[in-house]
Order: C-alpha cells, then sequence, then structure tokens
C-alpha cells in the first residue's frame, strides 16, 4: 500500500514571524517545510516518532527555497508536500508554499534528508517506509534556474 501522492498543510502567518516589513521571515519557510513533511510522512504512515522509536533518523543534507512573493502576517498558508525522489538511503521532498485564499504561490522548495541509524551512521530507509512512500511528478514548476523576478528587470 502506498500513501497519499501530495498533501496540503496550513498554517497562518502570526506577527511573530514577520519582519519590519510585516513579511514572514525567510527562515520560517523552512519551519513550514518541516510541519508539511512532518504531516506527509503521517499520513503516509511513516510518523517521524515511530521511525525515532525504530531506531532511524531523518537528517537533512540539502535545502532550496526559490521565494517567488512575501507572505505576510495574517495571511492563510497552503504548504503542498510530496516525494520527488526516493533512494535506499536518501528521500527528497518537493513543495509548494501557496497562499490559501487565492493559490499565489509564494514559495517553491527541495528538501533531501539522508537516513541515518540511531549512532548518526549512514543506514537505510526501512523497506516498510519506502514502500508508502510514492514518488511523484512536480505537480508545479519548481523553478530553480536564472530567471529573471517578475518586475526585476
Amino acid at each position: 500500500m502506498t500513501g497519499p501522492t501530495v498533501t496540503e498543510t496550513l498554517v497562518r502567518v502570526n506577527y511573530s514571524e514577520t519582519d519590519q516589513m510585516g513579511v514572514a521571515y525567510h527562515a520560517r519557510y523552512l519551519v513550514w517545510l518541516d510541519v508539511a513533511r512532518t504531516e506527509h510522512l503521517r499520513r503516509c504512515g511513516a510518523s517521524y516518532r515511530e521511525l525515532e522509536i525504530a531506531g532511524l533518523r531523518l537528517a537533512v543534507s540539502d535545502v532550496a527555497i526559490r521565494y517567488r512573493r512575501p507572505a505576510r502576517f495574517d495571511d492563510p498558508v497552503r504548504i503542498r508536500c510530496w516525494v520527488r525522489a526516493l533512494a535506499s538511503r536518501r528521500v527528497e521532498f518537493g513543495y509548494a508554499v501557496e497562499h490559501a485564499e487565492d493559490g499565489r504561490l509564494l514559495a517553491t522548495a527541495t528538501v533531501a534528508l539522508l537516513a541515518l541509524d540511531a549512532s548518526l551512521g549512514l543506514s537505510r530507509l526501512p523497506a516498510g517506509v519506502r514502500h508508502v512512500l510514492s514518488v511523484v511528478p512536480d505537480p508545479v514548476r519548481l523553478g530553480f534556474t536564472t530567471e529573471t523576478i517578475e518586475g526585476a528587470e
């Protein structure tokens, strides 16, 4: 049995997450990605807690975020999460961060994680975990190239 292909998690930008310009601070996106990834794993049947109890750790090895539009105080934000790639020791997630009411794409991201054992040595993802994670094509263009930003010629 495989889990859902793309999951959605909702957050609301709170005041403490914004900078002096009233925009969500860039590092908060990492927290939102973590929340979405944790929920994606849970909905697939592979909760972080259960993985850790079994001695498995997932350590971030790579992160890429492309900020497209600002999220502002009190905005409802939807984070879509999916598995982009899966190997014996590595899993890569993709993300689309969107304004939950009007669907504007705020950011895209990828996060790659390595499987580690309890002593933090490189390990293999258990077959049961690989079985519940479905790799899907990116539902949005992630855009990690040297494209020009709208209006910033």
